[in-house]
C-alpha cells in the first residue's frame, strides 16, 4: 500500500469525473447534517443568556427599590389628580343646583319656592376652586412647600364636605326666600322637599379630602416641575454664587476674573 511522502498518512484515492478529469473525493458531513466548512452557530444566535431580563429568567432579580418607589409615586400622583379634579368639579356643579323646595301661603294662594346650594352656603363652591388651585400648586412646589399646599388641599375638601352636610338639613335659606316672595318678615314654609345635590356636594368634598391626604402622605415621591419653570435669572444667580465660592484671593488671576464677571472677590459668603 503506498504511503504519503510527508509522514505515512493514508489519503483517499482520486476518482475520475464524468468528463474524464480527476476530482477530489467528497468531504464527509457531520452527524447533525451541517455542511462542512459552515460557521459554527454562536451562543448569541441561540437566544438570550441565562440571567438576561429579556428572557424572563428569575435569576435577573426583582426591580430595585428606587424603581418601585418611582412606580408607586406615579400611581399615587395619577390617583390624586383623578380624585381632586373629579371632587372639585362635582362640588362646584352641585353647589349651583336646587337643594330644597317648599310651599308658602300667600294672600292670593300658595306658591312654591326653591333655593340653590349657593343660597344655602357658598363654602362648597369656593372650596372647590381653592382645592383645584392647590392641586395644581402641588406640582410647582417641593419639600415643605408641597406639604403645606397638600394640607391646604385636604382642608378645602374637609370644609366643602362639612358645610354641604350641614346645608342639607338647613331651612334658614328656604325661609328667607319664602319671606322675600311673600313680602313679609317671617312666614311658614310647608311641604319642604330636599334634593340629593347637597349629598353630591359632600361627595365632591370627600374626594378633595382624599386627594389632599394622598398628597400629604405620598407627595414626597411625586416629581416636580423642571428648572425651566424657575424665575428668570435664578440659574445664573446660582452659577455666579458657585463661581464666587471658588475664587482664591491668593491668586491674582482669579481675582481679576472675578472682577471681570462683576463679582466681589473678597465676598466669601
Amino acid at each position: 500500500m503506498p504511503s504519503g511522502a510527508g509522514g505515512g498518512g493514508w489519503e483517499p484515492p482520486a476518482r475520475l469525473g464524468d468528463s474524464g478529469g480527476v476530482s477530489a473525493a467528497p468531504e464527509p458531513r457531520p452527524a447533525d447534517g451541517t455542511p462542512a466548512g459552515a460557521p459554527a452557530e454562536s451562543a448569541a444566535d441561540t437566544g438570550p443568556a441565562a440571567g438576561d431580563p429579556a428572557a424572563g429568567d428569575p435569576a435577573a432579580g426583582p426591580p430595585s427599590a428606587t424603581a418601585r418607589a418611582g412606580q408607586a409615586g406615579r400611581r399615587s400622583l395619577a390617583a390624586a389628580w383623578v380624585l381632586g379634579v373629579a371632587g372639585a368639579a362635582l362640588a362646584f356643579f352641585a353647589a349651583g343646583r336646587t337643594w330644597a323646595e317648599g310651599t308658602v301661603a300667600l294672600a292670593t294662594g300658595s306658591t312654591r319656592v326653591a333655593v340653590e346650594g349657593q343660597d344655602v352656603t357658598a363654602v362648597p363652591s369656593a372650596m372647590a376652586l381653592v382645592g383645584l388651585a392647590a392641586l395644581v400648586a402641588v406640582m410647582a412646589t417641593r419639600r415643605a412647600g408641597r406639604l403645606l399646599v397638600s394640607a391646604l388641599l385636604a382642608f378645602a375638601g374637609a370644609a366643602a364636605l362639612v358645610t354641604a352636610l350641614l346645608g342639607a338639613g338647613d331651612t334658614a335659606a328656604l325661609e328667607a326666600e319664602a319671606a322675600r316672595a311673600a313680602g313679609l318678615t317671617a312666614v311658614e314654609v310647608t311641604a319642604v322637599a330636599r334634593t340629593a345635590w347637597p349629598w353630591a356636594a359632600a361627595t365632591g368634598g370627600a374626594l378633595l379630602l382624599a386627594a389632599g391626604l394622598l398628597a400629604v402622605l405620598r407627595g414626597r415621591l411625586w416629581p416636580g416641575m423642571s428648572s425651566r419653570y424657575d424665575a428668570p435669572g435664578a440659574a445664573g444667580a446660582k452659577a455666579r454664587r458657585g463661581s464666587a465660592a471658588v475664587v482664591d484671593p491668593e491668586r491674582p488671576e482669579d481675582v481679576w476674573k472675578a472682577l471681570d464677571r462683576g463679582e466681589d472677590p473678597t465676598d466669601t459668603a
